[in-house]
C-alpha cells in the first residue's frame, strides 16, 4: 500500500492512543471521548491526561470534533496513519477461507463469470460493496477477426491470452469487403500477436506514418483499420463490475446524510469515476489503500477503496477489491481482498 509520508513523528503513547480511537470509531462510529478510551485501554493515563493527547492530536490533523461538546474521530489524515502502521493483517478465519474457495469451484477461467462473481462475493464476505476492474491496456493479444455488418460498419472480435473476448462496432472510412477484412485481420495477428495491447497501439500510430503503409495497399488499410480497433479499445473505459452497492445504505454514516448517499450513488452510475481511481491502484503492488480525499472526487470522500491486482500468468490485468465507509475493519477487509486476489489470479492463470 502506498506509505503516505507524514511530517509528524508521533511518540509511542500517542501513536497508541490515536490507534485506539480509530479503533473505536470503526467499531461503534460514534465520536470517541477521552474516558471511553480510558476504559477501554490499559494506557495507565487519566483521562484528562489522554484528553490532552487527543487535543495535540486534533492541532496536528489527525482526529477532528464534530461538535464542540462531542467527543473526536479521525480525519483522513488519521485513518492514513492507521493504516500505514498496521503492524499485521488479520489471518483470514477458516469461516471466510473456505466461503471464498468454494464460490469459484463452478468456474473454470471464465472470466466475465469470474469477474461479476468476484464484486459479489466481495460484497457479501465485508457486507461492503464490491469493485473488480478489468483492464485491457495491459492485457495481452493473441489475436482478432472482423466480420462486416453493413457498407462501412464492421464488428471486432478481440482474443486475449487470458480468455478474455472483447466485441467493438467500428465505423471504417472506407468500405471493405470481407475478403478485405480477412485479410487485414491475418496481417494484424501475423504483426502483434502476444503483445499488450497499449503497446500495439503504439506501434500501429507509428507504422503510419512509415512510406511503407503510404505505397502498400495492404498495409495502409491494416494500419488504418488498426487505428481505429486498438486505439479505441485501448482508450475506452475498461470493464468495471460492481457488487452490492446497497450494502452501503445499511452503514450509519450513509443512512442518516440523504445527500452524500445521492451522491455516492451517483457515482456509482457514472463508473468512469470509479475506473480513475481503479486504474491507479494497477500501480501498486500488494494490498493497496486509498482513503477518501485522496481521491479527486469529492462525492466518494466519505469512502475508502482496498484493492489488490490480479494476475494471468504473473502479468496484471486487472484489480479487485472493496468500497465502503473510511470507517471499515481494515485488517479484515485487507486479508480478504488479498486473500481473494490470489485464488483469482491462479483460477485465471491454470483455467
Amino acid at each position: 500500500m502506498p506509505q503516505t509520508p507524514e511530517p509528524e513523528v508521533l511518540d509511542g503513547r500517542t501513536q497508541g492512543i490515536l490507534t485506539a480511537i480509530v479503533h473505536c470509531f470503526i467499531q461503534n462510529a460514534e465520536p470517541i471521548g477521552s474516558r471511553t478510551i480510558s476504559k477501554r485501554f490499559d494506557f495507565g493515563l487519566s483521562p484528562a491526561t489522554i484528553r490532552n493527547v487527543m487535543s495535540d492530536l486534533e492541532d496536528l490533523g489527525f482526529l477532528e470534533q464534530p461538535h464542540t461538546s462531542a467527543g473526536r474521530v479521525p480525519t483522513d489524515k488519521g485513518y492514513r496513519f492507521y493504516v500505514n502502521h498496521l503492524s499485521d493483517l488479520d489471518v483470514l478465519s477458516s469461516e471466510d477461507s473456505a466461503r471464498i474457495s468454494q464460490r469459484y469451484t463452478l468456474y473454470r477461467g471464465e472470466v466475465d463469470e469470474v469477474m461479476a462473481e468476484t464484486s459479489r462475493l466481495l460484497s457479501e464476505v465485508t457486507q461492503y460493496a464490491g469493485v473488480v476492474l478489468r483492464t485491457f491496456t495491459t492485457t495481452i493479444f493473441k489475436r482478432i477477426e472482423f466480420v462486416k455488418i453493413r457498407d462501412q460498419q464492421i464488428l471486432a472480435i478481440f482474443v486475449m491470452e487470458s480468455g478474455m473476448i472483447q466485441n467493438k462496432l467500428i465505423m471504417l472510412d472506407e468500405e471493405l469487403s470481407q475478403d478485405d477484412l480477412h485479410r487485414i485481420s491475418n496481417y494484424l495477428n501475423h504483426e502483434f500477436a502476444n503483445q499488450p495491447m497499449r503497446e500495439i497501439r503504439r506501434q500501429v500510430l507509428e507504422r503510419m506514418q512509415e512510406e511503407k503503409a503510404r505505397y502498400d495497399n495492404l498495409v495502409r488499410q491494416a494500419m488504418h483499420v488498426g487505428e481505429k480497433t486498438f486505439g479505441g479499445i485501448v482508450e475506452s473505459e475498461s470493464d468495471i463490475y460492481l457488487g452490492g452497492t446497497v450494502n452501503i445504505l445499511d452503514q450509519p454514516e450513509f443512512a442518516s446524510n440523504v445527500d452524500q448517499m445521492k451522491d455516492l450513488f451517483a457515482a456509482f452510475e457514472e463508473k468512469s469515476r470509479l475506473i480513475s481511481v481503479l486504474d491507479k491502484c494497477l500501480e501498486e503492488t500488494g494490498v493497496n489503500v486509498v482513503i477518501g480525499s485522496e481521491t479527486p472526487f469529492k462525492d466518494i470522500h466519505e469512502c475508502s477503496f482496498v484493492t489488490h491486482t490480479y494476475t494471468y500468468a504473473n502479468r496484471t490485468i486487472g484489480v479487485l477489491g472493496v468500497l465502503g465507509p473510511k470507517r471499515m475493519a481494515y485488517p479484515r477487509v485487507m486479508s480478504v481482498v488479498d486473500y481473494t486476489a490470489q485464488l483469482v489470479s491462479k483460477l485465471l492463470t491454470q483455467g
